[in-house]
């Protein structure tokens, strides 16, 4: 294979979103292709794509139907694209927006394609529901019957109970927790108290609230199924209400509620990456540059208070690759999947105790909060497992454009024990 010792510029150029609908809301009845392709035809009608042979789209969602196998080159079909534009799915729990743009990024920048489009989307309204494994297995015992008295047989055997659907459990395989159970584990572990944990949350709202007013989000987004703007956005939330919530996973004596977790979402993002030469061609001006990116993963099976923590490794890893250290950002954009998670991650940055148990000798270091999320995030605006990467990116980006310069760092963290860390310059 010949390779390019030469790598290229990765430039963002672009980018598009859905608002973001609670479960069971604005988008209860709409597909993911019918979401992502919403969210990619407005991409296109603000950059004038329509017609372009572009380089790769990649993409997915966490929740598929078996009809999604091919999700988003049927996507880049249903769009007004060249429909040479080849596309690909990519899968990695909460990282697969960012994921699918380094993907996208990498080839950019090894000279394989100018230009590309990483996206994801995600419905949790509109599930697939699987038939039991009963029933399942007697169904295939009746397709490889060779007698009328074996089917017969078989046909005796099922019941009307087996005829309930199953919806897929919404929790890690290995432990049988869900994200909110881990993620309890991990609030007791390192101390972060419920109140702490409101704070953080009603902070998220209220940004998000400030950033729709100043219109931050106006050039970001395509309504959607009547939906103009993110409908779990609550302007009159107060610490006093969310107080009076009780716990969502640990009934007993646990800490998160429905107020500091993110609820199940639907909706998509997409972001155009490009070379700076296919940029200038195309009159498109550069917003920022993805500049680095860090994959990790964690041992969350016995230590499951550390689920949603493998960050702690790819931001540490990135950094000393980059030769920068966690205090050298203008803004910061940290993934809220609960508040409890964000500031567990915080904790251990700074405590030298903490880091140890990482591996690491040294703490990365306290950040200054004022920069951190700083138009809300996941808490505010809900989070569509595969489509925050690209909300995440989009706000970076348009925060470095806006500052005219300066280094944005981001972190997600994932189901499975992964998160994914990058860096965005301008």
């Amino acid at each position: 294979m010949h390779t390019n010792k030469q790598t290229r510029k990765v430039a963002v150029v672009g980018y598009n979103r859905i608002p973001f609908a609670r479960q069971n809301t604005a988008y209860t009845l709409a597909s993911n292709q019918e979401m992502m392709v919403a969210a990619l035809n407005g991409l296109i009608d603000r950059y004038n794509l329509k017609g372009q042979l572009l380089g790769e789209v990649a993409g997915g969602a966490v929740i598929k139907h078996s009809g999604d196998f091919n999700l988003m080159r049927e996507c880049v079909m249903s769009t007004s694209l060249d429909p040479r534009t080849p596309a690909c799915d990519i899968q990695q729990a909460c990282d697969t927006g960012i994921e699918s743009a380094v993907y996208i990024a990498n080839k950019i920048s090894l000279g394989q394609i100018e230009v590309g489009i990483g996206g994801g989307v995600d419905s949790t309204s509109n599930v697939p529901l699987m038939l039991g494994e009963k029933l399942r297995k007697t169904l295939l015992a009746l397709s490889r019957a060779k007698t009328f008295g074996e089917r017969f047989s078989l046909l005796t055997k099922i019941r009307p109970k087996d005829f309930s659907p199953v919806a897929p459990a919404n929790v890690e395989p290995r432990t049988g927790l869900a994200m909110g159970g881990h993620t309890e584990i991990t609030a007791k572990y390192y101390g972060i108290s419920r109140e702490d944990q409101d704070a953080f949350a009603l902070e998220s709202h209220k940004k998000l609230a400030k950033a729709y007013d100043e219109g931050f989000f106006k050039d970001m987004m395509t309504p959607y199924l009547g939906l103009q703007s993110d409908n779990n956005l609550r302007r009159d939330s107060t610490m006093e209400k969310m107080a009076k919530l009780k716990p969502a996973f640990d009934k007993v004596a646990g800490s998160l509620t429905a107020a500091n977790s993110t609820p199940l979402t639907d909706g998509a993002s997409c972001v155009l990456l490009a070379s700076e030469d296919w940029a200038k061609a195309h009159g498109l001006p550069v917003i920022a540059y993805l500049t680095f990116a860090e994959l990790a993963a964690i041992e969350y099976v016995e230590a499951k208070h550390n689920l949603l923590l493998s960050p702690v490794y790819a931001s540490t890893r990135m950094l000393q690759k980059a030769g920068l250290t966690l205090q050298d950002f203008d803004f910061y954009e940290i993934h809220e999947a609960f508040a409890a998670q964000v500031l567990a991650t915080l904790k251990i940055w700074e405590s030298a105790d903490l880091t140890k148990k990482f591996g690491f000798d040294t703490p990365l270091g306290a950040i200054d909060r004022s920069k951190l999320n700083v138009k809300g995030s996941s808490l505010g605006a809900g989070h569509p497992f595969a489509a925050t990467g690209g909300r995440v990116i989009a706000t970076m980006a348009k925060l470095l454009e806006q500052k005219g310069s300066g280094r944005g760092f981001i972190s997600v963290c994932a189901a499975g024990g992964q998160g994914i860390t990058a860096i965005m310059e301008r």
